[in-house]
């Protein structure tokens, strides 16, 4: 897929709804793009996370404890704390069936925010609002 077309895909992920054009295609130049069949398993909970997955296309599910919580698709993200530590997984990801991820690593990702401060103040106040509305739904 070109930088532009995952600039355009990460632009509905509520992540980076706060990003400009051009701040979505320096993160879509961070990142690569991978299929894996029905049933691999892209994170593990209890496993370092060094990555995020942006699905472009498929279904996963997000398993905590060996029991499912919930299914995710096109324009959700998972693993974005591994963006910002070197944390375990909180969870199991397993597609559900043949998937299609943009890969954002630590690593790139760290160096796109770098050269582009203004995509870390718009992500923490992402993920700040994110945090708030955890907070009411669960304990309002």
């Amino acid at each position: 897929m070109p930088t532009s077309s995952v600039a355009t895909a990460l632009a509905a992920v509520p992540l980076f709804t706060g990003c400009s054009k051009r701040e979505l295609g320096q993160i879509a130049k961070a990142g690569t793009e991978i299929a894996k069949p029905a049933g691999a398993i892209i994170a593990e909970q209890g496993q370092l996370g060094r990555e995020a997955f942006v699905i472009l296309e498929g279904t996963v599910d997000v398993k905590r404890g060996g029991r499912k919580i919930t299914s995710l698709g096109k324009g959700d993200i998972v693993g974005e704390l591994a963006l910002l530590d070197h944390g375990p997984r909180t969870a199991t990801v397993e597609c559900v069936n043949e998937c299609t991820f943009f890969v954002l690593d630590q690593r790139q990702f760290r160096k796109a925010i770098e050269g582009h401060p203004a995509i870390a103040i718009k992500l923490l106040g992402t993920l700040a609002e994110r945090i708030r509305e955890f907070d009411r739904k669960y304990f309002a």
